[in-house]
């Protein structure tokens, strides 16, 4: 299954990189690009409010411990865990980018792979 990203977003996120001091880059930059490349691109319009995106709200599951939790996507800039703003190069950000409601996702996080149910999805 492969995230569906929208044009704005991709040019985004990859205008972010380029501009981006390369002390600064991370390994996360470089799975996101990866993960980027190889999602289906789609105008704006076509992009369902389903789907996770820069500005969008989510609700997952993790599918083991039953924990919910509740995160908004943004860039690295506006990031803020205190107010549940997670970055875009997270690994959440990017585990879930691009991927829609009722879905489930496999994805290496820091403490370890995880199984992913996305409950619910709004953009802002």
């Amino acid at each position: 299954m492969k995230p569906i990203i929208s044009h704005t977003d991709y040019n985004t996120v990859k205008s972010y990189i380029a501009n981006c001091p390369t002390h600064l880059k991370t390994k996360e930059m470089n799975d996101l690009v990866t993960e980027l490349d190889r999602a289906e691109h789609w105008e704006d319009e076509k992009v369902k409010e389903d789907v996770i995106q820069i500005n969008s709200s989510f609700e997952v599951e993790d599918t083991a411990s039953k924990k919910v939790m509740k995160f908004f996507l943004t860039l690295p800039q506006h990031a803020d865990l205190k107010q549940r703003k997670i970055s875009i190069f997270s690994p959440l950000g990017i585990a879930l980018i691009g991927f829609t409601k009722g879905m489930t996702i496999k994805w290496a996080l820091p403490g370890g792979e995880k199984l992913l149910k996305i409950l619910n999805v709004s953009k802002h």
